[in-house]
């Protein structure tokens, strides 16, 4: 059986989407911390069971009889996050698991600028020590992410964030795709695998004149100081410590953590990745 955690999730969500189009839903099973939310999943034949990373005793049941298990980086911040990363790899591995896979990021290292990167690194070297054949999936920076910083560019025509650098912004569903590839295919993504991301590297001024095409109207990039940014962001209702954390994401682009394109997404998946041009386009259908 091939185990997704998170299935609850966007990207969990939309990689089991593409397993259904790849083999029978029987051969699926999801790991989820709320059954009740799955319950289209159970609808489709997908077998759906209660874990939990930080409840590790839950994930044995979860992951019975798993052939491989790809294992969604926990959404917590802060050290708790490899803890509960290790204990889903430790507990896939005492399942017989014979592949375990690993939602990582592209710039995944323990001196990075991004704390989130620090925790992809740790959980890197405890995948690659349990003896397991594993993958670890470098994915690029999330496309979607750009939705935290446009809405007042959308009222304004002003695009103020603090001073960062190329990022090469990749979407869920091109990341989602490789992922089920991956977890259902032989030989498609082994080890840790090559950055993971489109062909292009943007900053937020780039960024500006997409959104500016994209909308028809002038959106102009103006730099804000950290601090400045971070008053604003509170002000408009982030609360401080996300403004904090995320200030640290524009100190990382400036130090060039995500500036990495490579083909191996695109030769993957078979097609073009998304652009960011399209993924903003589905952001302000969205709204």
């Amino acid at each position: 059986m091939l185990i997704v955690t998170g299935a609850t999730g966007h990207l969990g969500s939309l990689i089991v989407n593409h397993l259904l189009e790849r083999v029978p839903a029987d051969r699926i099973g999801v790991s989820v911390r709320d059954v009740s939310k799955a319950a289209g999943l159970t609808e489709r034949g997908v077998r759906v069971r209660a874990g939990d990373f930080t409840e590790p005793g839950s994930l044995k049941h979860a992951f019975e009889g798993a052939e491989r298990v790809l294992v969604v980086s926990a959404a917590i911040r802060g050290g708790g996050a490899l803890t509960a990363n290790r204990a889903a790899i430790d507990a896939a591995r005492e399942a017989g698991a014979r592949r375990i896979l690993y939602t990582s990021h592209q710039a995944a290292s323990p001196v990075s600028l991004f704390p989130p990167q620090k925790v992809h690194a740790a959980t890197e070297e405890h995948l690659e020590r349990q003896g397991v054949p594993c993958t670890a999936l470098r994915n690029g920076f999330y496309a979607s992410t750009l939705g935290y910083y446009i809405g007042a560019a959308l009222e304004t025509g002003t695009l103020a964030v603090p001073q960062d650098g190329p990022v090469s912004w990749t979407a869920h569903e091109d990341l989602a795709e490789a992922a089920a590839l991956a977890l259902a295919e032989d030989g498609a993504l082994d080890g840790i695998t090559p950055p993971l991301t489109g062909r292009h590297a943007l900053d937020f001024a780039d960024v500006a004149d997409i959104l500016g095409r994209v909308t028809g109207r002038t959106v102009t990039r103006v730099v804000m100081e950290g601090d400045e940014w971070i008053s604003a962001a509170v002000a408009g209702g982030m609360p401080r410590p996300a403004a904090e954390f995320s200030l640290t994401m524009f100190a990382a682009s400036r130090n060039g953590e995500f500036n990495a394109i490579d083909p191996t997404l695109e030769t993957v998946i078979g097609h073009p990745a998304k652009t960011v041009h399209e993924v903003l386009e589905a952001v302000l259908r969205s709204r």
